[in-house]
């Protein structure tokens, strides 16, 4: 294995859904003779189907993992991503020996400490200092080396006042707090941890990101970390792994990973707004886009781009004075730009988003047809949601901030 901390060979995991095994004794025994006795593949094997959630399967046998290949070097930090369902906490399960491969072969040098859901290896009847010693028992360490480990545990996790209550008393968070401080102190060659983080609040994620950056960069340990947090993943890895169905789809540089699982999560459809109904207002969008320069509704830029946006509106009657406004928000719904004109029965707005403005993330409209000092006689909120998937603006550093740049970034084509 030479540098390789962890290694999965063509890895599968087989279920059985509703069931327990293959449902029934004599089904075991007759998997168990084919495969241990005569050496032949398991028969159930040809009969799982692709992991995929959103579909009816005719077979009671699904694939969770299929086929799973890939090596970690010694001290690499490895972001798993993928919609759910597509097999990460699986994988991470197989890799802490959870649960047994069906098919193929996993190889693992050194401890590995495991964080994958919310009190994972915790008796709740137990105090916080009784779990932090049997937790260390467990991964092979003695009582002397815990007892030295003891105080940077207690005091990475913040429950001091709590290290002599039972475990069921605590919040969610200080379980996680101390899951984590817990598999992290323990020095393991492999740490392994799931989306059980976004359970803490921002102080404890940031001092969590810190800590494995620092058992990675300092201590030459590897690291394989699930979240779907794509800032967080992007901080603190340097390769990616994208799962979809049970499946590897692509592995390589955490950018190019991130952005192609970007790039497939959008759903062109939504950046395209068409009312199908008249509504009971004198004035109204009829239609909005938001499209590239060759006029297509992408769903998805590149900093590099300008973008478009296109408004259809429809006059009952014509009304002087009325004005246009709209807006562009983040997903937290925090205004990033806006722009306002007078439309004189103008029924036809285009607007150009310059480029290397809109740093990487989700993006929707909020647009209004007024007069001032009135009611709005169309008001339209979170809609045409699009993309940028990469961070080639000059404004990168300000990636996932929750508030806009304010200099004016919008001009209006004629």
């Amino acid at each position: 294995m030479s540098n390789l901390a962890i290694q999965f060979d063509h890895v599968g995991k087989l279920y059985r859904l509703g069931q327990v095994g293959t449902g029934s004794l004599v089904h075991d025994l007759n998997r168990w003779w084919v495969t241990k006795v005569r050496g032949k593949e398991d028969p159930y094997l040809k009969i799982g189907e692709t992991n995929d959630r959103s579909k009816k399967g005719d077979s009671q046998y699904v694939w969770a993992l299929r086929d799973i290949t890939f090596d970690v070097e010694q001290g690499d930090v490895v972001g798993i991503i993928g919609r759910n369902g597509a097999g990460k906490s699986t994988l991470l399960k197989l890799l802490s020996s959870i649960t047994s491969p069906t098919t193929g072969v996993i190889r693992a040098r050194g401890r590995i400490g495991s964080l994958l859901e919310v009190g994972t290896g915790f008796h709740p009847e137990m105090t916080g200092r009784e779990n932090i010693y049997m937790n260390g028992s467990i991964m092979g360490m003695t009582r002397q080396e815990i007892t030295r480990k003891l105080d940077e545990i207690v005091d990475f996790a913040g429950v001091e006042r709590y290290l002599d209550t039972p475990v069921k008393r605590y919040s969610s968070g200080m379980t996680v707090r101390l899951g984590f401080a817990v598999a992290a102190f323990m020095e393991p060659e492999i740490l392994v941890v799931d989306e059980v983080l976004a359970v803490g609040d921002a102080e404890f994620q940031k001092k969590a990101i810190g800590k494995m950056q620092d058992v990675s960069q300092g201590g030459g340990r590897t690291v394989l970390f699930v979240s779907h947090n794509m800032g967080s993943v992007r901080r603190l890895c340097s390769r990616g792994i994208l799962l979809d169905n049970g499946e590897v789809k692509y592995a390589g540089n955490i950018e190019e990973t991130i952005g192609i699982y970007l790039q497939e999560s959008i759903d062109n459809s939504d950046c395209v707004f068409i009312r199908d109904k008249e509504p009971n207002s004198v004035v109204y969008f009829k239609e909005i886009h938001v499209t590239d320069s060759n006029n297509k509704d992408t769903g998805k830029f590149q900093t590099s781009d300008d973008i478009y946006l296109y408004f259809k509106i429809c006059f009952k009657e014509k009304i002087p004075h009325t004005n246009f406004f709209v807006t562009i928000q983040n997903k937290n719904n925090v205004r990033v730009t806006s722009y306002n004109l007078r439309l004189d029965n103008k029924e036809e707005v285009r607007l150009k988003v310059n480029k290397n403005f809109l740093v990487r993330g989700d993006y929707s409209l909020l647009a209004y047809l007024y007069l001032p000092g009135s009611n709005p006689y169309d008001k339209l909120v979170d809609i045409c949601s699009f993309s940028v998937i990469d961070s080639n603006s000059p404004f990168s550093h300000l990636d996932r901030l929750d508030y806009g740049l304010v200099f004016p970034n919008i001009e209006e084509l004629k």
